[in-house]
C-alpha cells in the first residue's frame, strides 16, 4: 500500500499559448497552499507522482501533456437541455444561471458532476461537461512547502470529505467554484 503524505505545494499553473507564450490559469500561494493527501485520488496522478517524492522546500517545474491531464476535449460532451430544468418556479435564477458558470449537475444514477454553462436561449441551455482544463497541456512551476505523513486524523477527514461525509477539522476553504474539497485552500477541480 502506497504511503499516505500530507503534502502542499505553492505553485503558479499556466497552460501554453501560441508564439511561446503562457497563460496563468490559477495560483496557490504559500499563505493559501494546495493541500492533498497522496495515494487517494485527490489530485492528477502524473502531477501527485512528481510532487510526492520531493523534499520540503524543493523547487518544481512539472509539465504534463494533455493526456497526462484533464485529457482531449471532447466535443460530444457540450450538450443542450431544456432551459426548464434549469427554472425555479418558472425562472431562472440569473445571480446562479449565466454564460461561463460552473454548475453542479447530477445524472439519473445519482451521480455528481460539473458543467459549465456555455449559452442559454429562451427554450435550451448549453452545457459543457468537458473539465475546463480538457484538451491542454500544463505547467506547475512552484515549490513544496510541506511533506511527511499523514495523520489518521487528516486521511480520515480527508475521506470524509471525499465521500460527501462533511469537514470535521474545519474548511480552509477553495479558491473558487464548488470544489467538494474543504481544507484544501487551491483545489484544481474548482474552476
Amino acid at each position: 500500500m502506497a504511503e499516505n503524505k500530507y503534502i502542499t505545494v505553492a505553485y503558479k499553473l499556466f497552460a501554453p499559448m501560441q508564439d511561446n507564450e503562457r497563460e496563468l490559469i490559477e495560483e496557490a500561494t504559500e499563505e493559501r497552499p494546495f493541500q492533498f493527501i497522496s495515494a487517494l485520488g485527490m489530485t492528477l496522478d502524473a502531477f501527485e507522482a512528481q510532487i510526492a517524492p520531493l523534499a520540503p522546500g524543493a523547487e518544481f517545474d512539472i509539465k504534463l501533456s494533455t493526456e497526462e491531464a484533464y485529457g482531449p476535449f471532447v466535443p460530444e460532451a457540450v450538450q443542450k437541455v431544456p432551459a426548464d430544468i434549469f427554472k425555479i418556479n418558472g425562472k431562472i435564477d440569473t445571480r446562479y444561471i449565466y454564460e461561463g458558470a460552473v454548475v453542479p449537475l447530477q445524472n439519473a444514477d445519482g451521480e455528481r458532476f460539473n458543467g459549465t454553462i456555455t449559452e442559454i436561449t429562451e427554450k435550451e441551455i448549453t452545457v459543457d461537461l468537458n473539465h475546463p482544463l480538457a484538451g491542454k497541456e500544463l505547467n506547475f512551476v512552484g515549490k513544496v512547502i510541506e511533506s511527511r505523513e499523514a495523520t489518521n486524523q487528516e486521511i480520515q477527514d480527508a475521506l470524509n470529505v471525499m465521500t460527501d461525509g462533511g469537514c470535521s477539522g474545519g474548511c480552509g476553504g477553495c479558491s473558487g467554484g464548488n470544489c467538494g474539497s474543504c481544507g484544501e485552500g487551491g483545489c484544481e477541480g474548482c474552476k
